[in-house]
């Protein structure tokens, strides 16, 4: 158990060195390896902003990144596609192209382009794709050839859990009799989101649940279903709530209609700022260690250990955190598709028809509320 955990802490080491070793990345200048100021902001926001090209570090002002394929589209010119690397990280333009101070492809004639480029993001998120296939299949395998029956082995035995978990406590609870035709959805969402916090993780991996774009797009996909499972009961209670007079209905049903658009922007902005967050959290306390290293060298060297723990102290709380999110996004979506899909109350239903064909009166018909719902 002593080894095991020995390992572990090397690992988780070698990690936060791995973040330290981005976030010195601004000690040395882009060209003739000269020195500069050290500039937190520009180290975090770099790392949690999209880019065009893989950065990982920079070594004696060289930096070391994967350069991704750029295409655009120019109404006069068509479509253009290159590798990053011509820009030569923002330094230098080509056919006509060039990254403006936020990062973004511009043309140097001031048209309007259409940016269809494979971004950091968009990159971590194929691989994540990719691994989650991979993964999945081969576990999808060994059921076809072994059965249900047989003691799973391998990530079979990694998945089996988390998969009855979400069905038993995050499906079945919310959806009733009708879970199983959204666990797909439920899933797919779930282990989507858990992979690409842990892949955020990673020293110089993307930050992509961190970006409101993709928390959008999945929140998105949420609420269109949410919308198309809807059934009468469900906008019934929207736009005619039963049992309420007139004038109370003027004022509750916008304000129905107003919190079905606020059940997916909850969504989006849970997950991007809990997820941005732990990152900013984490470059941060890796960051004052040069900040105090731009004071004195020894103040530099001397918070290092203060540094290095809190921050492998963070790291172990945004694993816990990556898995937490998806689950909370995951139940949440579930929820309000539970509530989209709930049947009307046939017992209350009975009941009114009950009142309405016997009404309760002081003049000689009395009956107790028992007896009624009996």
């Amino acid at each position: 158990m002593l080894t095991i955990c020995k390992r572990l802490f090397a690992v988780l080491f070698f990690i936060v060195a791995g973040f330290s070793a981005f976030a010195s990345e601004e000690h040395a200048g882009a060209s003739h390896g000269e020195k500069k100021e050290f500039d937190a902001s520009e180290v975090i926001f770099g790392h949690i902003g999209d880019n065009h090209d893989w950065h990982f570090f920079d070594w004696n002002g060289h930096p070391f990144s994967v350069p991704l394929p750029v295409i655009v589209y120019h109404p006069q010119k068509g479509l253009s596609v290159f590798s990053s690397a011509r820009f030569h990280h923002g330094h230098e333009s080509y056919e006509g192209y060039a990254l403006d101070e936020k990062n973004k492809i511009v043309s140097e004639d001031g048209v309007a382009i259409k940016d269809f480029s494979i971004t950091k993001n968009v990159a971590s998120m194929l691989i994540s794709v990719i691994l989650l296939l991979l993964i999945m299949t081969s576990v999808a395998k060994k059921y076809k050839k072994n059965g249900a029956m047989k003691a799973p082995s391998g990530f079979q035995n990694a998945l089996e859990p988390v998969i009855v978990f979400v069905r038993d406590e995050v499906a079945k609870p919310n959806l009733g009799h009708k879970y199983m035709r959204y666990m797909p959805l439920l899933l797919t969402v779930f282990f989507f989101i858990w992979i690409n916090n842990l892949l955020g993780l990673l020293p110089g991996g993307a930050n992509f649940t961190g970006n409101i774009a993709v928390t959008a797009a999945l929140s998105l996909i949420s609420f269109i279903v949410i919308i198309f499972s809807g059934n009468k009961h469900f906008w019934g209670h929207l736009f005619n709530p039963p049992g309420v007079p007139f004038g109370i209905k003027l004022l509750l049903v916008p304000i129905e209609i107003i919190s079905l658009f606020i059940k997916p922007v909850a969504l989006m902005i849970r997950l991007f700022a809990n997820m941005l967050a732990g990152h900013i959290i984490i470059l941060s306390v890796i960051s004052m260690i040069f900040i105090f290293g731009a004071i004195s060298s020894y103040a530099g060297w001397g918070f290092v250990p203060v540094s290095l723990a809190f921050a492998i102290f963070m790291f172990f709380l945004e694993l816990l955190v990556a898995a937490i999110q998806a689950f909370i996004f995951t139940n949440l979506t579930a929820v309000f598709i539970g509530q989209a899909i709930e049947e009307a109350h046939h017992h209350d239903h009975e009941h009114e028809e009950y009142h309405a064909k016997h009404p309760v009166t002081g003049q000689g018909y009395n009956v107790s509320e028992q007896e009624i719902i009996a």
